[in-house]
């Protein structure tokens, strides 16, 4: 993936899984593109790999609480499509971090910040965040911290 960012590399995909009549791809990379677009329009500008991961991030998410809300009402059908959508978006995700290393991470911001109680927790998120990119949630990451300040 060397000079191609995520959105060209999903636009791409997309013309393919047009192309191969790949339908939940295609359904899948069209609705991540659209929610990028709408992001783009409302900032005024493109986004960067980091904007442009969050929105990914975001998708997924979505499809976490649709798969819950699907098995909730006994929708086997649903969860389906959910955790197919939702393995076509992780794969344009950054390699994930192991809960090892977000704790380093979270340990070095709280060193850094000084932090010794849930009042900072604000200012490690502030370091700790840029530092993700993408490789773990948010709530991931206030939960390590949330560990360290305790």
């Amino acid at each position: 993936m060397a000079s191609m960012n995520i959105k060209e590399k999903l636009e791409n995909d997309m013309k393919d899984a047009m192309a191969n009549k790949d339908e939940a791809r295609k359904r899948t990379l069209r609705m991540a593109l659209s929610e990028i677009k709408l992001a783009e329009i409302d900032k005024g500008e493109a986004l960067d790999e980091a904007g442009v991961i969050a929105i990914i991030q975001k998708e997924v998410k979505s499809r976490r609480e649709a798969i819950a809300d699907a098995e909730r009402a006994s929708r086997p059908d649903l969860v389906a499509d959910a955790n197919t959508e939702m393995a076509i978006l992780e794969a344009y995700l950054p390699q994930q971090l192991t809960p090892e290393e977000l704790d380093a991470l979270a340990q070095e911001a709280v060193d850094e910040t000084g932090a010794t109680s849930m009042r900072e927790m604000g200012q490690v998120m502030k370091v700790l965040m840029p530092r993700l990119e993408g490789r773990a949630t948010g709530q991931e990451a206030s939960q390590a911290v949330r560990k360290l300040l305790n």
